[in-house]
């Protein structure tokens, strides 16, 4: 492009001319000044939408500008036609196709990006038009580029004739056209079928027939099917588009073809249709086989992606046509092929995921049955998806630790990923399975763990536990027979590898509520308990049930890896959680043992951050022990000794009654109150501290309830002095908590009423000062209005 004038080109500086908005098309592009370059951006926007863009646009498209200026003034055409029809008169409708027709042809050997954008504008005017004043569009436009024209051959005006047939239906799904225009143009187009499909179909069939051609031929297909075009309509064109499938240089295009055909939803309908796809898409396993073994991956996931969209849309139409039961069944094992193809997702493959949830459609519908009917389906399906836990389980397996180690951390996300669809799909599948795949997996555990002669890989084995952590971690397993023998089995384990550790843990953690009743079982796992303890790459998952004879053990265990900080920040309360279960269902005068012993490194650790100057080192470090804390507090519940009877018709019966007095948790906080409100005097303009010192109160008080009782005055009145400083959201939540469970007690109803009173004081004068924006506001009424109807009440 030539270098006009230097005039820099700014928004209503210049009139709307072909020689200024070629000045703004160089400075857009050429100019090394992005402020330049937004202005002529601008500039030109106002321009295409001007009256003068009828002017400027054709001259715009002459034989000697550059294609980004032929491109400019084919998009302010498109713009015009397409946003300001109503401004065309209706006498220039005519004039203005047949030189759109020329244009089209003169650039049929010219700029792509040009003719695309002349094709899009005579498509938009096409779409404005039908059906009254241009009823045989298509068919006009077929016949004009079929003729004759001078100076350009047969292959260029076929292409730009395609390009046009291609764009139609894609700017119909864009367009602006008010609704019932629309309904009335999706119906003229589709009479128009008929003109397109035998002009694609011989055009696809001719052997002398330019690749790029046919490539354009499936593309067109592609676009008109996204308009409900009837399958049985096309079903000869998207037949030939299976055989176009050999030919590499069509094959993406083909796929894109098929898939969207038979993806309509207005195809289930033509079931004769469907079923004829049936051994189409058989007559693939050939060339898919030989696609995975010469590792040619984007092949494989085409032809699945053709299998798995016949079988997804279309499973309920197809398993009613009980005479072609073994043709859909072979359709469903070549899923099931796809499900396990070879190699290691998504290293050495990206095309079994895509089969996942192709298994959720067919066993709803299945399912979905009538009784007799889906007693006949389970006969033959329940066969399959037992073989379909074995794929699956075979592609959750890890690859061998070298490999693994060579995987980037995208490739391990997007493993882990794959692993928790695979699991979600175990889940689905017990449904329509139930007790008998538990029983199928222990079987398999247990003849690969007892088996001396034959070595086993960690990697099978991790996978049937992550099968088995799978189901009983969503689904309750505790009626099942086999849950004591895997219990048995686990020790046998030999763990020499962080993923099935971890796996381990995570299985011991899903069966927590079966150990718990079942404590005699707890030895067998113990020591495997305390060893991932003591490992950082470990999971915690496995501490959270009832461990009372161990407690002391699995303590000093856990003090230990706190202490050194061999966990992340969050197993760390993940552990300390655990520990409040564990303590739970000690005698108080061991919790309170045990707690001093566990806390008072961290109290003694705060003491000294609380004579500190505040700085972000230090105040991670509070907010990680007062998270410790909470965290313990959550769940440090005496309470939870109570046992119910082993029918649950008795009423609960402490199995060790505790002596009167404080809880354990409440002699804690009173021994380190004063040590939070130094604490708090430093750090109360800190949103996050005051936060993390309030959870503290606030999981103690959900756990405790009334045996919070010793603490309501001392707390009332750090939180009014809280709040009266610097008001915060989660001083006044915990506010409401002790308003919602004390202020019904007399006992304890002068502090609390006090403490309303204030908080309620201060908000209001906050609000009268509108120092608080709308949000804010909403927060405070729905923590206030609850809290004053209690305290009405």
């Amino acid at each position: 492009m030539e270098t006009p004038g230097r005039t820099v080109i700014t928004p209503d500086a210049l009139d709307f001319t072909v020689e200024n908005v070629e000045k703004a098309l160089h400075q857009l592009y050429y100019d090394p000044n992005i402020d330049n370059k937004n202005l002529a951006q601008k500039w030109l926007m106002q321009a295409q939408v001007s009256p003068q863009a009828w002017q400027f646009c054709w001259a715009l498209l002459g034989p000697d500008k550059v294609p980004e200026i032929q491109y400019f003034g084919a998009s302010a055409l498109h713009t015009k036609i397409s946003r300001y029809w109503s401004d065309i008169p209706t006498d220039q409708y005519e004039s203005l196709k047949s030189q759109l027709f020329s244009q089209i042809a003169c650039f049929s050997s010219g700029s792509k990006m040009v003719l695309t954008r002349l094709c899009v504008a005579l498509a938009s005017l096409a779409l404005n038009t039908m059906p009254e004043a241009w009823p045989s569009a298509v068919s006009e436009m077929v016949r004009v580029f079929q003729e004759e024209s001078g100076g350009v051959d047969g292959r260029a005006r076929c292409l730009a004739l395609l390009e046009l047939l291609t764009v139609l239906p894609e700017e119909f799904q864009t367009s602006r056209l008010p609704q019932y225009r629309k309904g009335q143009v999706r119906g003229a187009l589709g009479k128009e079928w008929g003109s397109v499909c035998p002009l694609l179909q011989q055009l696809l069939r001719r052997a002398d027939s330019p690749g790029a051609v046919k490539a354009r031929v499936l593309r067109c297909l592609s676009s008109w099917v996204l308009l409900d075009v009837p399958i049985n309509e096309s079903e000869s064109l998207v037949h030939d588009c299976f055989s176009a499938l050999s030919d590499p240089e069509l094959f993406d295009t083909a796929v894109e073809a098929i898939v969207n055909a038979i993806s309509q939803p207005d195809s289930q309908r033509y079931t004769n249709t469907l079923l004829k796809m049936v051994p189409q898409v058989l007559a693939l396993q050939d060339q898919l086989r030989e696609a995975v073994q010469t590792g040619d991956m984007e092949t494989c996931h085409g032809i699945c992606r053709i299998t798995v969209t016949l079988g997804e849309n279309h499973s309920r139409a197809l398993l009613e046509q009980v005479e072609h039961w073994q043709s859909f069944l072979a359709l469903v094992n070549m899923i099931m092929f796809c499900t396990g193809i070879p190699g290691h997702y998504p290293v050495n493959e990206t095309t079994s995921s895509l089969t996942l949830t192709f298994w959720y459609t067919l066993q709803d519908e299945i399912m979905s049955f009538e009784s007799d009917k889906q007693t006949v389906y389970l006969q033959v399906y329940r066969p399959v998806y037992f073989q379909l836990v074995d794929v699956l389980l075979h592609k959750a397996q890890f690859p061998s630790d070298e490999e693994y180690a060579s995987w980037s951390s995208d490739e391990k996300e997007q493993f882990r990923i794959y692993r928790v669809d695979i699991s979600d799909t175990l889940m689905y599948v017990y449904e329509m399975l139930g007790a008998e795949l538990l029983s199928n997996l222990y079987d398999k555990l247990g003849r690969l763990l007892t088996n001396t002669e034959q070595p086993t890989s960690w990697q099978h084995t991790e996978a049937l536990l992550y099968g088995f952590q799978s189901i009983a971690e969503t689904i309750d397993v505790n009626y099942s027979d086999v849950i004591p023998g895997l219990i048995g089995l686990i020790p046998r384990i030999n763990i020499n590898n962080v993923q099935l550790a971890d796996t381990v843990m995570f299985t011991i953690g899903a069966l927590a509520e079966w150990l718990a009743d079942h404590p005699v079982m707890l030895s067998s796992v113990l020591p495997l308990v305390l060893q991932a303890l003591g490992n950082p790459d470990l999971s915690v998952s496995s501490c959270k049930y009832d461990l009372p004879p161990y407690a002391t053990n699995i303590v000093a265990v856990s003090q230990e890896v706190l202490i050194k900080q061999i966990h992340k920040t969050s197993q760390c309360m993940w552990l300390m959680q655990a520990l409040g279960f564990l303590l739970s269902a000690l005698p108080v005068e061991d919790i309170l043992r045990n707690l001093h012993s566990l806390i008072t490194p961290y109290i003694q650790q705060l003491e000294k951050l609380a004579d500190e100057t505040p700085n972000p080192s230090n105040k991670l470090a509070i907010i990680h022990i007062l998270g410790l804390l909470s965290n313990l507090f959550t769940t440090l519940d005496i309470s939870k000794q109570d046992d119910d009877s082993v029918d649950g018709s008795a009423p609960p019966v402490k199995s060790t009654p505790q002596p009167p007095g404080p809880n354990p948790v409440v002699v804690v906080l009173q021994q380190v109150f004063a040590l939070i409100q130094k604490v708090l005097s430093k750090w109360l303009n800190d949103s996050q501290v005051v936060e993390a010192v309030c959870a503290i109160f606030e999981k103690s008080v959900k756990t405790l309830l009334h045996d919070f009782a010793p603490m309501v005055s001392q707390l009332s009145g750090m939180l009014g002095q809280m709040y009266s400083t610097i008001p915060q959201a989660s001083a006044l939540d915990l506010t409401r908590q002790m308003v919602h469970i004390f202020a019904s007690e007399t006992n304890h109803f002068p502090p609390i009423k006090a403490l309303f009173e204030h908080v309620t004081s201060v908000t209001l004068s906050i609000f009268q000062q509108g120092a608080v924006d709308s949000v804010w506001r909403q927060s405070q009424h729905t923590l206030i209005q609850p809290a004053a109807t209690e305290l009405s009440s």
